[in-house]
């Protein structure tokens, strides 16, 4: 199950770093629960819909470093870069833990740090 899981996390992200968010989204159960730490939780593939077109004007920058499953778990190290709202790159390193249920993603625990500097 967790090759399973780590195969569509890659799908996933190939289709986010291409700007398909509805190809993204195909892989997330409906009520998904994504939860950025610290700052906002967001409920259902409609909301996280709405905040991917406004944060990812242009498709995320990004690079998984690390990629490790157990169970249902997914964990993703990376970094990713996204302009703000003066259109510059800002990056910042992430750490992403996805729960899994019926090979679908359903929860989204992200840590997100800015890593400083403009990304250009």
């Amino acid at each position: 199950m967790s090759k399973a899981n780590k195969s569509v996390l890659e799908a996933a992200n190939r289709a986010i770093s291409e700007g398909n968010i509805e190809g993204f989204l195909s892989f997330c159960s409906d009520d998904l629960e994504w939860t950025t730490v610290g700052k906002q939780t967001l409920n259902g593939k409609d909301a996280v819909r709405r905040w991917m077109k406004a944060a990812y004007v242009e498709p995320p920058r990004f690079s998984v470093t690390d990629l490790v499953a157990e169970a249902d778990l997914v964990t993703a190290i990376g970094e990713i870069a996204v302009k703000d709202e003066q259109g510059r790159l800002v990056r910042s390193s992430y750490c992403d833990v996805w729960r899994f249920r019926d090979g679908k993603r359903a929860q989204l625990r992200a840590f997100v740090v800015d890593a400083g500097g403009d990304a250009s």
